[in-house]
């Protein structure tokens, strides 16, 4: 849960403004708004997007752009396999994902120059400025694009219009990691982020970041919603919320508290509505939906993710973060990392959602985009592992707005570099705001009334439209 940080000076009334703010929300998220109005979305091809954030950064050449001719230490221990797609490998690790390629648009060339694993230009599109190894969370970052759906009005009543799960970016280390917020747009349009507490069945340390062994087991849960805080004490935050707007009202008329008593706001009315609590109680999946996905922290948030979906929430981000070997960041021990863990998760969870889409109508609808900070390198490192390269890497998309069975870019003969039609995080972002209906060029205001383009010139991939 969110700290509120500075001093804790005191209210006129006794309460501290900083235990005045916890009571009325529990959690809080500060900044300012852009006061532009927002362009109207048209209709777009798609309703919903699921973006699969594979935090630390996949392996690219061990996943989806295999080079078994290869010399070994670049190729590495996995074997190639045939997939449903004529002429496209993938890792063998993969099995299940391999029967869906013919159904799938895989881009091999997804390029950028930041050499740091942070979620920002996954999330926002922008590659820009400093090295983004120093970037965390501030209001002068630029948005991500479910911070975007939510500022241009894509929303449906009684759901939040984007979600973060199962926590927000850096919640195992301490910190937070840009990327998935509002940023200029003003604290109001940040995600609602979900709460996690994984179980490993022992403590972790520090020398498991590298161990294939651990699961980090448990679901995804409402912020706000332990289990010592009752429907009563959410009333009687509401009343203290009452209080407190009373009591600060000459704060309140302050552009940074208007986005906060937004927050205040989006928090009371979720978790007192019905429809969202019912979308994020799993235990209303039959077991054998729970075992598909299975029950470990990513597969109960990919699980989570369709009932949001069906629940009419906008964006989803799934961020695959946790302590322990929560992370794709594989310096070393990379391939037990993959073939026992990272891999086997991620074959189960893609399937599972991609059976759930299509048996249930949302495929057409829905678009799932399965990326990360960047790829690895080619060549294998002495510890058995490789390490960051932004030079190369992937985007899976499928579902609704996008060829299927195709394969977009290639790369050099090591997986090294693009050799044809290069993508960068811009374009993805661009070709997202297009299906979903809003214009890929529209420029924002910053802070400062600057103009922002909101895909950082980025363009839409035209190949990969269905």
């Amino acid at each position: 849960m969110l700290q509120i940080l500075g001093h804790g000076s005191k209210a006129c009334d006794g309460f501290t403004r900083r235990a005045l703010l916890k009571a009325a929300c529990g959690f809080a998220l500060g900044g300012s708004i852009a006061s532009a109005t927002p362009q109207a979305a048209r209709r777009g091809r798609i309703r919903s997007v699921i973006l699969i954030d594979l935090f630390g950064g996949p392996s690219h050449i061990d996943m989806f752009d295999p080079k078994p001719d290869a010399p070994a230490e670049i190729r590495g221990e996995f074997q190639a396999i045939r997939t449903s797609l004529p002429g496209v490998l993938v890792s063998e690790h993969l099995p299940r994902v391999s029967r869906w390629m013919n159904r799938t648009c895989l881009i091999r060339t997804v390029s950028h120059p930041y050499n740091s694993h942070n979620p920002y230009a996954v999330m926002t599109g922008y590659t820009g400025g400093q090295d983004q190894r120093d970037y965390f969370s501030s209001p002068t970052n630029h948005p991500s694009m479910g911070s975007v759906c939510h500022y241009s009005g894509l929303i449906r009543p009684g759901v939040p219009p984007y979600v973060v799960l199962p926590a927000y970016p850096g919640y195992s280390q301490g910190l937070r990691r840009a990327g998935p917020y509002g940023g200029y747009l003003g604290s109001r349009y940040n995600p609602l982020f979900s709460q996690c507490n994984p179980e490993f069945g022992r403590t972790v340390s520090d020398a498991d970041f590298y161990n294939p062994a651990l699961r980090p087991m448990g679901d995804p849960t409402l912020p706000s919603l332990e289990s010592s805080i009752t429907l009563d004490a959410l009333d009687r935050r509401r009343t203290l919320l009452q209080q407190v707007n009373q009591q600060a009202s000459h704060y309140a008329r302050s552009r940074e508290a208007a986005g906060f008593s937004d927050n205040q706001r989006q928090a009371f009315d979720l978790l007192m509505n019905a429809t969202a609590r019912s979308a994020f109680d799993l235990g209303q999946e039959p077991a054998s939906i729970r075992e598909r996905y299975g029950r470990d922290l990513f597969g109960s948030s990919a699980l989570l993710a369709r009932r949001l979906v069906e629940a009419g929430v906008t964006f989803i981000t799934i961020h695959t973060e946790s302590r322990g070997n929560g992370h794709w960041d594989t310096h070393n021990n990379n391939f037990n990392l993959l073939r026992e863990w990272l891999l086997p998760y991620l074959d189960r969870i893609l399937t599972a959602l991609f059976e759930d889409l299509h048996q249930r109508g949302l495929w057409d609808s829905t678009l799932v985009m399965v990326n990360g900070d960047m790829g690895r390198t080619p060549r294998i490192n002495a510890r058995a592992g490789r390490d960051h390269w932004p030079q190369c890497g992937f985007c899976l998309f499928a579902g609704g707005g996008v060829k299927q069975g195709h394969v977009h870019g290639r790369s050099d003969r090591q997986a090294g570099y693009p050799v044809e039609f290069p993508v960068t995080p811009g374009d993805l972002c661009a070709t997202v705001y297009h299906l979903l209906g809003l214009d890929p060029h529209m420029m924002l205001p910053d802070q400062t009334n600057r103009p922002q383009h909101v895909a950082h010139g980025g363009d839409v991939i035209r190949g990969i439209l269905a």
